[in-house]
């Protein structure tokens, strides 16, 4: 099983990181993606001690829209920063969390669309995968990746909670959909449907924690390990075994974060 998304690195986690890990290789997780948001400096001073706890997990760096209004004065320095922390990170092998968000609007929403817009151009640039944040800004963030990425960058759109149509133009752009522990949640039964239609080569599940962790669990501090009981009830909305959807999500996570 594969956590596509989590964040380790976070401050919730630095008092027990080894056995969060350990416990992540006991339910199967082999791999995942630890984000990191650009110029978290005490973020990207915990990552040594994850990487030591396990060494395969692979990283994301970008500049979260929530952070976007940090970079408004220095718009032409965002490209160049988002490269630099990617050459000196091990295991960094794509751009992200990066998008919009229009709920809690903590950045001006022009901010957070060049913010936006110059990141997709470097992963196109570079090719490398985005990992795309999105909430209540579903027309913009679409718009962006279609002039940006051309139709030329991979990704996912991560912690996937949109409508029928998001995810319709999401899979016609190329990218993934992973779905996280709110897909378990008892009001979710549209996602639980977009999750059962998404093509198996186009899907991948996450924890995004310490967020988001599923039933009966919600509430808690999420982890990696909890990714499973996401898994388990999108196989069992797919009609399919966990392991046959374990190694569906296992090829994709491949396919889109080859290294």
């Amino acid at each position: 099983m594969i956590d596509s998304h989590c964040h380790l690195a976070d401050e919730a986690f630095a008092g027990d990181l080894e056995a969060v890990v350990g416990r992540a290789r006991e339910a199967g997780v082999s791999d995942g993606v630890c984000i990191l948001s650009l110029g978290d400096e005490a973020e990207a001073s915990r990552l040594p001690r994850v990487l030591q706890a396990w060494p395969d997990l692979r990283v994301a760096i970008g500049a979260h829209p929530h952070q976007a209004h940090d970079f408004s004065s220095c718009l032409d320095e965002v490209a160049e920063r988002v490269r630099a922390a990617h050459a000196r990170t091990p295991g960094a092998c794509a751009i992200g969390e990066i998008g919009l968000d229009y709920h809690y609007d903590f950045s001006p929403r022009e901010v957070q669309r060049d913010v936006f817009r110059v990141q997709v151009r470097l992963a196109r640039e570079l090719r490398r995968p985005v990992i795309i944040h999105t909430r209540e800004a579903d027309e913009d963030t679409v718009s962006i990746l279609e002039e940006e990425g051309r139709g030329d960058v991979r990704g996912v759109f991560h912690c996937f909670s949109g409508t029928d149509a998001l995810a319709d133009r999401a899979l016609a752009l190329g990218l993934m959909l992973s779905f996280s522990g709110i897909v378990t949640f008892p009001r979710a039964g549209n996602l639980r449907t977009i999750a059962a239609r998404t093509p198996a080569d186009r899907l991948l599940v996450e924890t995004d924690c310490p967020y988001l962790a599923p039933v009966p669990l919600r509430g808690k501090r999420n982890e990696p390990a909890w990714v499973v009981r996401t898994a388990a009830v999108i196989a069992e909305h797919r009609g399919m075994a966990l392991a046959e959807l374990d190694a569906a999500v296992g090829r994709n996570f491949k396919q889109v974060f080859a290294q």
